[in-house]
Formats: C-alpha cells, sequence, structure tokens
C-alpha cells in the first residue's frame, strides 16, 4: 500500500486531458473507463474512525460510492450498497470492501421507486443489524447545449434521482438512526456555479444544498448529524456515460489542479463527515473542488 503520508505535488495526483473517446451508455462501466478511475484500493489507509457502525451508500458500485465504501470499510464499518445495473462493479465493491474484512451487501434497484429506498433501508438493518451513516451519493446528468432542447425525460430523471430518491432514503433511514448517526449528501459545485449545459443537474444540485442545511436542523432533534460535499470535476463513470466526447476529452483541464479529481481523493471528506471527528458540524458544505472556490 503506498504510504499515504508521501509528500507529492497535488496537480500531479491523477491523470491530465486530454482524455481518450470511450463513450459508455449511462450508467457507464468503471471497469471500461481509461484511464481506470483511483478509489484508493492502493492508498487508503483506515484507523478505526467507524469501527463498529453500518453504512448505505448509494451508487457505490464505482466512482465517488465506491471510493466512500472502501474507506468506510477500512475505517471500520460493515457496508450496503445500491447500484442501478452494472453487476460487474459492483461485484468489485463487494470484493475490496471484504477484503477489508468487513460486510459488504449490493442491492440492485431503481432509487426513483420510493418502496425500494423503503426497503433498501429496511433490508440494510435486517442484514447488518443497523444503520449508522446514509451517503445519499447516486445521480443523474445529462448535456444539453440548447436548454429549450432539454427533454422532459431528463428532466425528471434528474430531479427523481437526485432530489426524489435522498428525501425517501432520509426519511426512512431517520425513522431508525440512533443517535450519533449521520447523513452525508452529495452535491456539487454545480450548485453554486452552474453550467448552461446542465440546468436540471445544477437545479438538482442547489436543492441538495438547502435539503442539506434545512434538514440538519431538523435531525440533529434526534441527534442525527447531516452534511454534505460538493465534489468539482471528478473521473467517473457519470462522465463518459453522459457527456458527449468532447467534453470529457478535456475534462478538468480549466480546474486551477488542470485535472479532474480522482474518486480516492473524494472519500477522506465523507470519512470525516461520518466519524466523531465531526461531532459539532452539521448542515455544513464541504468543497472539494480542486481549487475553484463554490
Amino acid at each position: 500500500m503506498t504510504d499515504a503520508n508521501t509528500m507529492r505535488d497535488p496537480r500531479e495526483r491523477g491523470p491530465k486531458p486530454p482524455f481518450q473517446k470511450q463513450d459508455q451508455p449511462y450508467p457507464g462501466s468503471e471497469q471500461k473507463m481509461h484511464p481506470a478511475p483511483d478509489y484508493g484500493e492502493h492508498s487508503y489507509a483506515g484507523s478505526g474512525k467507524l469501527k463498529d457502525r453500518v453504512a448505505l451508500i448509494t451508487g457505490a458500485d464505482s466512482g465517488i460510492g465506491r471510493a466512500v465504501a472502501l474507506a468506510f470499510a477500512r475505517e471500520g464499518a460493515d457496508i450496503a450498497f445500491a447500484y442501478l445495473q452494472e453487476n460487474p462493479d459492483a461485484d468489485e465493491t463487494v470484493r475490496i470492501v471484504e477484503e477489508a474484512g468487513h460486510s459488504a451487501i449490493a442491492y440492485r434497484g431503481d432509487l426513483r421507486d420510493d418502496e425500494f429506498c423503503k426497503r433498501l433501508v429496511e433490508r440494510t438493518i435486517e442484514d447488518l443489524g443497523q444503520l449508522d451513516i446514509l451517503v445519499n451519493n447516486a445521480g443523474f446528468q445529462s448535456i444539453e447545449k440548447d436548454f429549450t432542447e432539454l427533454s422532459e425525460e431528463d428532466w425528471d430523471r434528474a430531479i427523481q434521482t437526485n432530489l426524489d430518491a435522498m428525501f425517501y432514503l432520509s426519511k426512512y433511514a431517520l425513522m431508525q438512526m440512533r443517535p450519533g448517526g449521520a447523513i452525508v449528501n452529495t452535491t456539487s459545485i454545480q450548485a453554486f456555479q452552474g453550467s448552461g449545459g446542465l440546468v436540471h443537474y445544477a437545479t438538482t444540485k442547489g436543492g441538495i444544498v438547502s435539503f442539506t442545511r434545512a434538514l440538519a436542523q431538523n435531525a440533529i432533534q434526534r441527534g442525527v448529524r447531516v452534511n454534505a460535499v460538493a465534489p468539482g470535476p471528478v473521473w467517473t463513470p457519470l462522465i463518459v456515460s453522459t457527456m458527449p466526447a468532447g467534453h470529457y476529452e478535456q475534462f478538468g483541464a480549466d480546474s486551477p489542479m488542470g485535472r479532474p479529481a480522482q474518486p480516492a481523493e473524494l472519500a477522506p471528506a465523507y470519512v470525516f463527515l461520518a466519524s466523531n471527528d465531526s461531532t459539532y458540524i452539521t448542515g455544513e458544505v464541504i468543497g472539494v473542488t480542486g481549487g475553484t472556490p463554490i
């Protein structure tokens, strides 16, 4: 395992654009990406920050979700996670969590379905005994340069996947969580600096910021903290499966770092917000944007 304390130039932490053409259908497969995203398998070293806890993570078959699952497991947590359809990617997440010495249970389904979300929480508790941490991470986006051509289908899918599912899961999780629990939501730099081709996505990510801050005021009455992470550009299957080649080939080039983040670089922020290191933090958004202010 790479020494996490080794000093390195942050601009050189991961590959820089241009990236090769590699169009994929949504939701995309991490196994087919070039270069492969770094989710921390050879670098993340835990220290017991989440010992004996159970986390439910959405979209953990790949990308940020997988990196968070690995980090949480190496910090001592058992993992339940939801994914849409990419079975080989989900199998890889199960492998790395189990190799960390913890339980990993994958649930396949569509988070736009209220009943699936309810059952997801119930099965996590049935299979792993409790629920201490919820990470609302799964998301959908598409690119439409002309707003008038944004379809109702894509608008609805973004709202349902990015906001409705977060509502369902947070509601059902809060019914079961004990004091000391934590909810961590994935928003985006798009909530603060929306791009013209991502109107629907930016709208949902802005909603997640407001949802996080408002729910935090409510959930703390149960002893549960609610926070969010706002990534900038991150090299994940969502990028190559929802952006045309002309966009993702230069993905992250306009970041101050000159590159997109690797999923492994996001995971420590989620660990911090889920652990006792942040017991006096709720209703906050941590930006992991490579130097672009939010």
